[in-house]
């Protein structure tokens, strides 16, 4: 009779054996190869009537195997069943040779596999204490968002030589050395630039300068750190190549006439708000940007509760197993050194979601037909820069966009995973002991800069 053992070899990692008599395979083996025989087609024979002594010469080791396989994976799987243990991924062979399995030689059989178990552990979230954080909406970034939103509805010209911060610049990154010269297979990149991007010692350099006008530049003294990593990113560099020169060829001078403060433009910013004067349209900036910068703080509670989690939930993880798994379990296969360098990135991920799992089920999370719509809904909201509502009740297309991607299955999956981990947060965001502390927009930008995951 088929039986299945457990040992032990290390930390939360077993092994399994599953042991075959020729009694647990054999019968299902001939009833096997009798259900091929009446289907087989066979050339000279007619189906239903090939001699079972020939199919089992043909194809008898194939469906043997099958059978020997088949039968280990039922009583693995019920073991794991009947045990309920709570494993990752699916067990692994151990040294396991089919090439042993003979129909004309049948005997007991023994496969073992190798299982990682999932580590128990305890969260309260009570013990989490984040800052919350508020963000002084100033006069100044009201305004600094208008002149933003009158540029993107203004007029782009082309005048005739770099005059100003505002001046948009189309250019070619060049590398070159420090003299202009060209280097033979260097980095060569089209861009678009506002001058205001430069650092602003060296926009002093760009005043004046005309279409097919050349400056040479040092990416570490031409720009600040934010504008760098963007621009080295952008170049296919790292941040060990900020010593490097380049030419700017400047191809093209632009400038955005900003779009007038009248009714025209409080309407194309806002089509579903009847707005005639400049007093409510700053208004209403300002609500929008309060509304920004306390989704930003939310997300930045978020972002507090999450590496509190992860940080400080002691957890254990059966290493070996897992590095195994990695090597086979992935997309394509890799090799020990691959996985050992993949596995810190991979734990943390993995500790994240037995975290995440173990909360929704505590917190009792759903997420519901419905709100994947409502999410399909909002994703071509924002799509349309937010101006569905100018659509009025007419919105029939809206729903019907939402229907169709309730039939992709990748679709589903992503928003169901997104949606349940923002109502698990907004859950915990009531939990946990949260102070408040006042701050400027500017302090709080380098909060989220430098602090991320």
């Amino acid at each position: 009779m088929a039986s299945v053992t457990r040992e032990n070899i290390g930390l939360l990692n077993d092994k399994l054996t599953v042991q075959l008599s020729k009694e647990d395979y054999y019968n299902g083996f001939e009833q096997n190869l009798k259900k091929y025989a009446k289907t087989a087609n066979i050339p000279g024979f007619r189906k239903g009537m090939v001699p079972t002594g020939l199919v089992k010469k043909m194809y008898g080791q194939g469906v043997f195997s099958d059978e020997v396989l088949r039968k280990v994976e039922s009583e693995l799987t019920a073991y794991l069943n009947q045990e309920k243990l709570d494993i990752f991924a699916q067990p692994l062979p151990l040294d396991n040779d089919a090439r042993v399995l003979d129909m004309n030689n049948p005997v007991n059989y023994s496969f073992s596999f190798e299982i990682g178990l999932k580590p128990t552990f305890e969260i309260d979230t009570k013990n989490i204490k984040v800052t919350r954080y508020q963000i002084n909406v100033t006069d100044e970034i009201i305004q600094e968002e208008v002149e933003r939103l009158q540029i993107r509805n203004g007029k782009m010209t082309e005048p005739e030589a770099v005059t100003g911060d505002d001046n948009v610049l189309n250019v070619k990154f060049i590398e070159s050395d420090a003299g202009g010269n060209e280097i033979e297979g260097g980095t060569s990149k089209d861009n678009s630039l506002l001058v205001k991007y430069f650092e602003e010692g060296f926009r002093k350099s760009l005043i004046g300068k005309k279409n097919d006008d050349t400056v040479i530049l040092q990416l570490n003294k031409a720009f600040e750190d934010k504008e760098k990593e963007a621009i080295l990113a952008d170049l296919g560099l790292g941040k060990e190549d900020g010593d490097k020169y380049f030419k700017l060829l400047i191809t093209k001078v632009g400038l955005v006439e900003k779009a007038e403060l009248n009714e025209a433009f409080f309407l194309s910013v806002y089509p579903a708000k009847e707005i005639t004067t400049e007093a409510d349209f700053r208004k209403e900036v300002r609500a929008e940007m309060e509304g920004h910068f306390a989704q930003q703080a939310r997300n930045q509670v978020y972002d507090q509760i999450y590496h509190f989690l992860v940080d400080h939930t002691p957890m254990d993880f059966p290493e070996s197993f897992l590095k195994r798994w990695l090597q086979s379990g992935g997309e394509r296969p890799i090799t020990a050194e691959e996985a050992a360098h993949d596995y810190p990135t991979f734990v943390g991920q993995l500790k994240w979601t037995l975290v995440s799992s173990k909360l929704i089920e505590e917190n009792k999370i759903e997420v519901l037909p419905d709100d994947i719509r409502d999410f399909a809904r909002q994703q071509l909201f924002s799509y349309m820069g937010g101006q569905l509502g100018a659509l009025g009740d007419n919105q029939q297309w809206v729903d019907d966009y939402a229907n169709r991607m309730m039939q992709d299955k990748k679709f589903v999956e992503e928003s169901y995973r997104r949606i349940s981990a923002d109502k698990l947060f907004t859950s915990l965001e009531v939990q946990v002991t949260a102070k408040e502390e006042a701050i400027n927009a500017e302090d709080f930008a380098k909060k989220l800069h430098h602090h991320h995951h």
